[in-house]
């Protein structure tokens, strides 16, 4: 287990009521931009981020749906929790690659879920550097998946 899992899980002994709201101040504290556009961390274990972010002016564009930035934040932060959750401390996790198509306009929030598999956890655990493809869904309140995105996350030794 790395710090984040460890910090993670602690919050179990929370009330199921309290668990969202404390795993998200504490992720927007780690990642000032997450803080700052209020991404809700619903869900974060070692295999499943779920990460959402609510229509808001302040995650707006101008034709009153999530700006595009919005959508690769959700995207970004869902699969970097998940796979910050496996990273041994001994390692730095960064993105590597974006890769974002837009399909539609959404229609109010947006819900980004991230997966990893019981191969993609063994990887991140005993490989040194490597890089991995985590998969996301990303879906409007109406359930439209109105983006698809693949996001290659890359670790390294610390130094």
């Amino acid at each position: 287990m790395n710090r984040l899992n460890r910090v993670m899980n602690k919050l179990d002994s929370l009330p199921a009521g309290w668990r969202t709201g404390a795993r998200s101040f504490i992720i927007g504290k780690i990642i000032p931009f997450a803080g700052t556009a209020s991404c809700r961390v619903e869900k974060l274990t070692n295999n499943e981020c779920v990460v959402k972010i609510k229509k808001r002016r302040k995650v707006g564009n101008h034709i009153g749906t999530l700006h595009a930035a919005a959508m690769a934040l959700a995207a970004e932060s869902a699969t970097g929790f998940v796979t910050a959750m496996n990273v041994p401390d001994s390692r730095v996790l960064v993105i590597r690659n974006m890769n974002l198509t837009y399909l539609k306009r959404t229609k109010g929030d947006l819900t980004a879920t991230a997966t990893l598999s019981d191969a993609d956890l063994e990887r991140l655990k005993t490989e040194e550097k490597g890089d991995i493809s985590v998969p996301v869904v990303i879906k409007d309140s109406e359930g439209t998946e109105s983006v698809t995105a693949e996001m290659i996350w890359a670790w390294t030794p610390k130094r």
